[in-house]
């Protein structure tokens, strides 16, 4: 029987990837069949779609890159439980279906942020570099609707929203990436501030202009880059735009169920060999 947990401790010692979050991510191929390579570190990403449009897969796609490497650490929100549970042995926090939850987890993280920049000041730094004294984070989020606009009342949802987007705005500098995605990019989900903040955007299939456009950028549809001319058959190709840059068209790679289980049982057996982690520490310093 196919299980999620991580392997039993056989006593062996687990071998790394000598993978970095300072690596280019593998993201796919272009229309012309050449390999996408997306930088992460000091950049955030965005990624909408319809249901069915391949985003939850590009997003697993991510944060099996990360789980793989060793210098940074795994912050998982996922109202559904089940795109990014898988991970759940490799993550250091993971939030299922509970917004109080969630906004504890990102003021957590805004505390953390804080003490990083606080040490980055004391040794004359402006921002996270490779092998420095704390890891990177990949803060992950499967579905921004659920914690912004679904459950709680406005008043938390507002919090969270307000969190997200200081988290999104001052993170980047002191190793902290935002990754999130949802299957409802409308303007109440995605705020043009919010946008603004995501170095990296993916549309995948859209049911209209308007929503490409919230994901990519406004007018880029009127200009010929608009998700809603993807074929909906097509699941995983999308509209990539990076900061200042023109949409890409790009077909995201797909990690089946089996390869997904497989990666995150190797980099949960490989992460437990640290009892404890650094984002651990600081995250219960910072409650």
């Amino acid at each position: 029987m196919t299980t999620t947990r991580p392997a039993a401790d056989t006593g062996t010692v687990p071998v790394g990837t000598l993978m970095s979050i300072f690596d280019p991510l593998f993201l796919g191929i272009d229309e012309f069949g050449q390999p996408v390579y997306l930088p992460l570190i000091y950049r955030n990403m965005l990624i909408g779609g319809e249901p069915g449009a391949g985003k939850s897969s590009l997003l697993n796609t991510i944060v099996g890159h990360a789980a793989l490497c060793d210098d940074v650490r795994l912050c998982l929100l996922d109202g559904k439980l089940v795109e990014l549970g898988l991970y759940e042995g490799s993550a250091d926090v993971f939030v299922g279906p509970d917004l109080d939850l969630a906004i504890l987890t990102l003021e957590r993280l805004q505390t953390v942020m804080d003490n990083r920049y606080a040490f980055l000041r004391s040794v004359n730094r402006q921002k996270f570099l490779p092998r420095d004294a704390f890891d990177a984070i990949l803060v992950a989020i499967d579905e921004i609707a659920y914690f912004s606009a679904t459950v709680g009342d406005k008043k938390d949802q507002e919090r969270f929203m307000a969190l997200l987007r200081d988290l999104t705005a001052r993170g980047r500098a002191v190793g902290i990436i935002v990754v999130a995605a949802t299957q409802r990019p409308s303007s109440d989900i995605i705020l043009p501030s919010l946008r603004a903040l995501f170095a990296w955007r993916f549309a995948g299939r859209c049911t209209d202009d308007v929503s490409s456009d919230i994901v990519l950028g406004h007018g880029w549809a009127k200009r010929g880059y608009s998700a809603n001319t993807v074929d909906p058959n097509n699941q995983g190709c999308g509209y990539l735009i990076a900061e200042g840059g023109i949409p890409a068209l790009v077909k995201a790679c797909f990690m089946t169920n089996a390869d997904i289980i497989r990666v995150a049982n190797y980099a949960a057996w490989v992460r437990r060999s640290s009892t404890e982690t650094r984002l651990t520490t600081e995250l219960r310093a910072a409650a």
